[in-house]
């Protein structure tokens, strides 16, 4: 019989509660372990959507940003600065330990022992900005996050993504680069305001100083203003930028990067010294590092040449740029006050304001662009005595204009209280001198003879007015100047200078060309022909030559890039540049080597490799003998009183060169240049221009030029049609100097305005200077050249004569005595145009060539500016 009491029963029987309570148990279990599941799932799903769209931290191995480039004079002067962002980049070892500070103290203290992250900053920055809602979220970015923000992803949006981004990128930064590099891209990449990144920089911009001359509270300056350059712009914004210098400078105290004291003591000082001088283009080298900018962006491209951290070294000499700049000045202004009236004021200020006071209302007109820092604006306070004020470093002064000048401004007008004009101090105290800007412009090219280095070059009264470089892009033509060319060309043909041709009237169809004398002398040497610039001699002279031969030559020389073969050309009826003449006079001094004008030395690399060097010239060695060390001295040059001449100079013994099997006993290795350049034309024929060229100078067209010169000198007038242009071209046998002047649009100078007389004197006065601490050189006789003194029917001479030319005579050429009789078509050359017509375009108009034709021939007339057709165009080179 079974009961409620059978074995097997311990106790109640469990109810259905606690079944349920288990259940429910395992659901919980069951959905938490699917949320964490999940959720670890999602969560590693954003992680590789995010990390597989991360860029490669590997790039900064090798991180090279947008770097300035920089160009600097031959004394390694920084001249100026090509960027599209202003960045100089520092290794972190030059990178002193207070700027480093600096940035690390408000930026990120804990930086060199987190690992990319700073939990510490985050939870602090966190709950400040709990307690202070609505101001701006206060950030925990260290500097590798900052890195990693700037560098890699170039995005400062404020969204959760970018943070998650940038906090992966910080820790991958961490194990792949050490804390130092990290550092030196970050302190070299961030920007600072005013246009400058990086810190080397930034110090440049705001103290014109190197990074290892700031001081503590410079340095805490630029560390101030990452957090906001525009913010703390110290220009804009002092005090704020006060109050930010001073706070990083207790932080770097907090941090033991200095002394309390020392930080006390930079709250003292000013946020930018009142001396500052911000860095700028060196003064009056504009032209020249303009067109260096436009070489190293035709050679690299824009990216490279503005990007690529360049390192130009130019050959710039400082002191040569500075006298070329104020001699053309010069010049300019004298032709300006000689041939023009006072133009007036600048502008008006009432009288009232004058009454007043005169210095804030002065202080509140603009200059005009073509004033010179030399010159101050004044205001006039009494016009009867000339009696006016100016503001000198913002001090107000008063003077009187000098009494030459006040009549010159009398003659064009009149002044009146509250005139503003242009003045220059004077070295006499209380004195001005009354400025206007001129009209008429110039250029200058000086150069070395025997490398082709420019050292100095204008392109204008002021690159401030206008950036037209008129040395290297001014196509004008060259007149006169032109004239050593074909007279080269004769030497080369073995034309003596004593040879005679006949300075008669001529006439080509309509071309009626004359002296510019309007004289005639009958048979004339070249000697006397060159150095009184005689038209018709050069003219019969060019016919007789060719004219495709006088243009191979103006080629070949680097004078012209082409050239129409037509008479009118021979008397520099062709368009050149002052550069290029300047290359074509270098390549006479050095004895017919090719001279090509370089404004570069070398271009190096941010590693410091070198890209680029001229070609042509280069340092190599060869092995002297003991007894080859001294220079064999020579006859000494006639004074104009012997009848014949050695070489006119002690010429040094070329150096021994032995074959490597055979050496001279005794020899030692000396450096040797290495001339590679072209060989133009005979050094003898150079030589034989020179020496006429000198009588230019001493008694020709040429002697304003010379004038207080002792030295060895050769150069030419230069005068183009209806005085357009005026050129001095000379040299000695170191430095070429050539000299422009002439109107933007072609106009003429004036009459007998020629380049002896306005651009002589520019020349003689830059060349003093250039003389200034160089030794005094002679022209270099060639072997086999005999000097000798002649009577040239005008006057007793001395020329360079080849080994086989008779000195000082004149012989038969082509059958008709000297040139003196008829010219046939075919010495003139007409015979290569259909009719006359086709030579008879004035020396006045310009001449161009047809692209497919010949280099030098196929010549078409075009119109110049202003110029007037004519029958009797006169004198087509002038003087």
């Amino acid at each position: 019989m079974g009961g409620r009491g059978a074995p097997g029963h311990s106790g109640p029987p469990r109810g259905p509660r606690y079944r349920r309570w288990r259940q429910g148990l395992a659901i919980a279990a069951g959905v938490v372990l699917v949320g964490v599941v999940g959720s670890g799932l999602f969560v590693w799903h954003q992680y590789e959507q995010i990390a597989s769209d991360l860029p490669s931290v590997d790039t900064l191995k090798t991180y090279q940003p947008p770097t300035v480039s920089r160009i600097y004079t031959s004394d390694d002067r920084l001249m100026a600065e090509l960027a599209a962002e202003r960045r100089i980049y520092m290794p972190i070892n030059a990178i002193p330990e207070r700027v480093k500070n600096a940035f690390i103290a408000p930026e990120d203290q804990n930086f060199y022992t987190h690992a990319g992250l700073d939990p510490l900053a985050i939870i602090r920055a966190e709950l400040t900005n709990l307690t202070h809602r609505g101001k701006r979220a206060l950030g925990a970015s260290t500097i590798t996050q900052q890195v990693a923000r700037n560098m890699l992803l170039n995005s400062s949006a404020r969204t959760l993504e970018r943070k998650e981004k940038e906090a992966l990128l910080a820790l991958r930064i961490e194990q792949t680069l050490t804390k130092n590099k990290i550092l030196e891209i970050y302190l070299n990449g961030i920007y600072l305001g005013n246009g400058a990144y990086g810190v080397a920089a930034a110090a440049q911009t705001y103290f014109n100083k190197p990074l290892d001359q700031l001081t503590d509270a410079e340095a805490a300056f630029l560390g101030a203003l990452p957090k906001s350059p525009a913010n703390y712009n110290p220009y804009r914004h002092p005090e704020r930028a006060i109050e930010r210098r001073n706070w990083v400078l207790d932080r770097m105290a907090e941090i033991h990067a200095i002394t309390r004291e020392a930080a006390e003591a930079g709250h003292q000082e000013p946020i930018i010294p009142h001396d500052a001088v911000r860095f700028g283009p060196l003064a009056n080298a504009e032209w020249f590092g303009s067109e260096v900018r436009r070489q190293l962006i035709d050679r690299y491209g824009p990216d490279r040449a503005m990007q690529g951290g360049l390192e130009v070294h130019t050959s710039l000499d400082r002191k040569l740029q500075d006298a070329a700049t104020l001699s053309l000045r010069q010049g300019l202004m004298e032709y300006d006050r000689s041939h023009s009236r006072w133009r007036g004021a600048v502008t008006k200020l009432h009288d009232p304001i004058v009454a007043n006071g005169w210095v804030a209302p002065l202080k509140e007109v603009t200059a005009p662009s073509g004033m010179i820092d030399q010159w101050r604006l004044a205001v006039v306070l009494n016009p009867a005595q000339g009696r006016v004020g100016w503001l000198s470093h913002g001090v107000a002064q008063e003077g009187q204009i000098l009494a030459k000048d006040l009549t010159w401004v009398r003659s064009g007008g009149s002044l009146s209280t509250g005139d503003v004009i242009m003045v220059e101090p004077q070295a006499e105290a209380g004195r001005v001198a009354v400025r206007q800007v001129p009209k008429v412009e110039g250029a200058l090219v000086s150069l070395d003879a025997r490398t082709g280095r420019v050292l100095a070059m204008v392109g204008g009264w002021s690159f401030k007015e206008s950036q037209f470089n008129r040395a290297t892009q001014a196509q004008r033509q060259p007149g006169s100047s032109f004239k050593p060319f074909v007279y080269l060309d004769a030497m080369e043909r073995g034309i003596p200078p004593s040879e005679k041709f006949d300075d008669a009237p001529v006439s080509y169809g309509d071309w009626h060309p004359k002296n510019y004398e309007k004289d005639n002398w009958g048979p004339t040497t070249l000697h006397d022909a060159l150095r009184e610039s005689r038209n018709l001699v050069t003219i019969r002279l060019a016919a007789h030559l060719g004219m495709k031969s006088v243009a191979d030559m103006a080629i070949s020389i680097g004078l012209v890039d082409k050239m129409p073969h037509v008479l009118p050309a021979a008397l520099g009826a062709v368009e050149t540049t002052v550069l290029k003449e300047a290359g074509a006079y270098a390549t006479i001094a050095s004895g017919g080597r090719l001279v090509t004008p370089t404004l570069i030395d070398s271009v190096l690399d941010r590693d410091g490799t070198v890209l680029w060097k001229p070609d042509g010239l280069g340092l190599g060695t060869t092995m002297q003998a003991p007894d080859q060390t001294a220079p064999v001295p020579q006859p000494a040059p006639p004074a104009g009183t012997a009848d014949a001449a050695a070489p006119s100079a002690a010429t040094p013994a070329p150096p021994v060169t032995p074959t490597a099997t055979e050496p001279v006993a005794g020899s030692v290795e000396v450096p040797q240049v290495q001339d590679n350049r072209r060989q133009v034309v005979s050094a003898d024929s150079a030589y034989q221009i020179t020496a006429m060229m000198q009588d230019v100078i001493a008694r020709g067209t040429g002697q304003i030029a010379g004038k207080g010169i002792t030295r060895d000198i050769a150069g030419k007038t230069g005068t183009s049609q209806d005085f357009r242009d005026a050129w001095f071209a000379g040299f000695t046998p170191d430095i070429v100097t050539v000299v422009w002047l002439g109107f933007d649009t072609p106009q003429s100078l004036g009459k007998n305005e020629t380049g002896g007389r306005i651009a002589g004197p520019i020349w003689n006065r830059f060349m003093k200077v250039a003389f200034e601490g160089r030794p005094e050189l002679k022209f270099r006789v060639p072997e086999g050249i005999t000097l000798a003194r002649y009577d040239t029917g005008r006057l007793m001479a001395v020329d360079a004569f080849k080994a086989d030319q008779v000195p000082g005579m004149s012989i038969a050429l082509n059958g008709f005595g000297a040139g003196t009789e008829a010219l046939t078509a075919a010495d003139t050359g007409t015979d290569l145009y259909d009719t006359e017509n086709d030579m008879a375009t004035a020396p006045g108009q310009a001449w161009t060539t047809d692209p497919g034709g010949e280099t030098s021939g196929g010549a078409k007339k075009l119109q110049a500016p202003n110029a007037q057709l004519q029958g009797d165009i006169g004198m087509g080179g002038l003087y």
